[in-house]
């Protein structure tokens, strides 16, 4: 089985969030399970060329606005299977990966250029997995194909959302210019008078996938469905919903080598060291007692920043450390300041991306990590916290409904605490319970074993899309609506 896995970021090459893990971890997964996958991204400028092998693939025909245009393709093997960057400076030498008034037309090329380098490669695909808004270029591409191209006859493709909110919206006079400017292709980019490559995409894909089995029932709701539920209601017989796994070769307290000593279920002592280790980072008192919350994310309301704004008085009333790194909007970055500005000693921030270690020190460090999201597609934090013997406090939605199970101390079961209303209150309600089980050392260490022997690994997911591949190989193609 031939699998090619197109994203705009990568782990290790570039990232923003969720989408460059999976689409780093789950083609060695994949390999593991047997099948050839190759992932494809474009080479930004901010890519560490030390990752890129000295192989190159020299003048791959793209063909781009009535021309063959010659690009070079470098290739790596730094995710564990074949990985292939698509070198087009006038497109990628960006500073960063996504904010470009022409980002549809970087990603239409980019699409087109992956399609062109498989067939260069004689490296017929069973199927195109593309990923979010950016890959959407590819499946409504590829569909057209099929009707004159053998090459990819037989070729089916399966497009994966990750965070349905962000659709690439753009002009619709410039879908002439990428080549789609002709029916049936122009009426299914078409979106309330924009053009959507994200809609694109759901309506020209053979299948659809999602990284949670709640997340996929709940963009078929209005409230989450981002004016696409009646799309994807529509199609749900084509919906999977997958959650996402984690690479413990990376996020494994037993072997990370960013952490200030290594720990395991069988002996928790390393942890202790990681929290005082984690305090003096941010210049607190080394109080090994006082419980540490933490969080991780991009400061944006959809990440429950405003119902800890609310209730950030009543945390530092429970003496509680709390630290915080992420950078985002201004609102949210101004808050995290001045509340630390007036408390020091308790709140601790970091405004930015500090890069992998911190976050490993952090998830080691903290015994509770928070994740009050509106809504989260799947989340990969809580599942590292897991892992850490750092319990989670998360809203019941998307993928943190599906792996963090309520603690219930009648039966001593539960890896988390968990709360549905999306209100302060019920999130302060939560802190409380599991502060309160924080206090009780037996009952709180139980918690962290239930968490830590979770099996939320890679290999685990990957046998669901093994699985998916071969359902979606054996569908007929499509060639229309």
């Amino acid at each position: 089985m031939r699998i090619a896995i197109l994203s705009s970021e990568v782990v290790p090459f570039a990232k923003t969030g969720g989408l460059a893990d999976v689409a780093g971890a789950l083609p060695k997964a994949l390999k593991g399970q047997g099948v050839d996958a190759r992932v494809i991204l474009p080479l930004y400028q901010q890519i560490d060329r030390s990752l890129l092998s000295t192989s190159i693939i020299e003048d791959v025909p793209v063909e781009w606005r009535g021309q063959i245009r010659p690009t070079r393709v470098y290739e790596s093997d730094a995710v564990g299977a074949p990985a292939y960057l698509i070198d087009a400076p006038e497109y990628f030498a960006t500073s960063s990966i996504y904010g470009y008034a022409n980002d549809h037309e970087r990603f239409a090329f980019f699409s087109r250029a992956a399609l062109a380098l498989v067939k260069h490669l004689d490296w017929q695909p069973g199927i195109v997995h593309g990923n979010d808004w950016p890959c959407g270029f590819a499946m409504i591409e590829l569909r057209a194909r099929r009707r004159y191209d053998d090459f990819f006859r037989n070729t089916r493709t399966l497009f994966s959302i990750h965070n349905l909110a962000y659709q690439g919206a753009f002009d619709p006079n410039d879908l002439w210019r990428l080549g789609f400017g002709e029916s049936p292709d122009k009426d299914d980019f078409m979106l309330k008078g924009v053009a959507s490559a994200l809609k694109a995409g759901l309506i020209s894909a053979d299948a659809l996938s999602t990284v949670s089995r709640r997340y996929a029932e709940e963009i078929q709701t209005p409230e989450h469905g981002s004016g696409l539920d009646w799309l994807l209601r529509a199609r749900r017989n084509r919906l999977a919903g997958i959650t996402n796994g984690v690479d413990y070769e990376i996020w494994n307290p037993e072997t990370d080598p960013h952490i200030a000593a290594n720990f395991s279920a069988a002996d928790l002592t390393g942890k202790r060291e990681c929290k005082q280790d984690l305090l003096r980072r941010f210049g607190m008192p080394e109080d090994l007692d006082r419980p540490i919350i933490a969080i991780i994310s991009r400061l944006v309301s959809q990440k429950g920043y405003d119902l800890i704004r609310q209730i950030a008085g009543a945390i530092v009333q429970t003496g509680s450390f709390f630290i915080a790194l992420g950078a985002g909007a201004k609102e949210y970055e101004d808050f995290l300041q001045r509340w630390h500005d007036s408390t020091p000693r308790q709140v601790g921030i970091y405004k930015g991306y500090a890069g992998e270690p911190l976050a490993h020190q952090i998830e080691a460090g903290a015994d509770m990590f928070l994740m009050p999201s509106y809504y989260e597609p799947c989340g990969l934090n809580q599942m590292y916290s897991m892992r850490y013997g750092t319990v989670p406090v998360v809203r019941a939605t998307g993928g943190l409904d599906d792996t963090v199970e309520d603690f219930d101390p009648a039966r001593e079961t539960g890896n988390g605490f968990k709360f549905r209303e999306y209100k302060a209150g019920a999130l302060l309600e939560k802190i409380r319970e599991a502060l309160y089980f924080y206090s009780k050392p037996d009952v709180w260490q139980k918690i962290q074993l239930n968490g830590m022997s979770m099996d939320n690994s890679w290999e685990a997911a990957a046998q669901k899309y093994t699985q998916l591949y071969q359902e979606i190989i054996e569908l007929p193609y499509r060639t229309d609506n």
